[in-house]
C-alpha cells in the first residue's frame, strides 16, 4: 500500500525507505533507479501504516529485511532486494488465493494500480512528476497500458451511430 499511496514508488525504493526519510509530513528519498531526489507529501492513510510497523531504537529501515545489510556492497544489496521482493510476492500469492483473486498479485501491481486509477484523473504532466519520469514520452507510453476509456469512447462514437 505504501507504494500505491506514494504514486507507485518502486519496490526497490520502498524496501530501502528509512525512518529518517520521513520529515515534516514529507517523504524525502533518493530513487535507486536514477538517483533523483524525491519529496512527496505523506498521505493521511500512510500514517496508519507507519504506526503499525515495528520500530525500535535501533531500527534504520521501515522494513527490517535490510537491517544489517552492507549498503556499500551493491551486488549483495541488489541480490537481497530481489530475494525480499520474491518472498513478498509469494506472500501475495497466498493472500490472493485466500481472497479468491484470480489475477497474479505482485509488489509491482501497486505501481500499475496507481497508473490505472489515475489515468483519466490527472494531467499527463503531473503524472510525469508523480512517476518521477525524466520524459513525458515515457509517461505517455506507460499510461497507454492503462487508458482504455478514451479508446472505448472513440470506438463507440464510430460503431454506435
Amino acid at each position: 500500500m505504501l507504494s500505491f499511496y506514494f504514486a507507485g514508488i518502486r519496490f526497490s525504493d520502498v524496501i530501502m525507505l528509512k525512518w529518517k526519510d520521513f520529515i515534516d509530513n514529507r517523504l524525502n528519498y533518493r530513487m535507486g533507479k536514477n538517483n533523483k531526489l524525491v519529496s512527496l507529501k505523506i498521505p493521511q492513510k500512510v500514517f496508519k501504516i507507519l504506526n503499525s510497523l515495528d520500530k525500535n531504537d535501533k531500527s534504520v529501515f521501515l522494513f527490517n529485511e535490510l537491517e544489517g545489510v552492507n549498503l556499500k556492497d551493491k551486488k549483495r544489496l541488489k541480490t537481497r532486494i530481489k530475494t525480499v521482493n520474491r518472498n513478498f510476492n509469494r506472500r501475495l500469492e497466498i493472500v490472493a488465493s485466500k481472497a479468491g483473486i484470480d489475477k497474479k498479485l505482485t509488489m509491482h501491481i501497486a505501481r500499475h494500480s496507481f497508473g490505472n486509477i489515475s489515468g483519466n484523473k490527472i494531467p499527463i504532466q503531473m503524472l510525469q512528476k508523480l512517476y518521477r519520469h525524466s520524459s513525458v514520452t515515457t509517461t505517455v507510453l506507460y499510461q497507454s497500458n492503462f487508458i482504455q476509456e478514451d479508446t472505448d469512447d472513440a470506438l463507440d462514437k464510430v460503431v454506435e451511430f
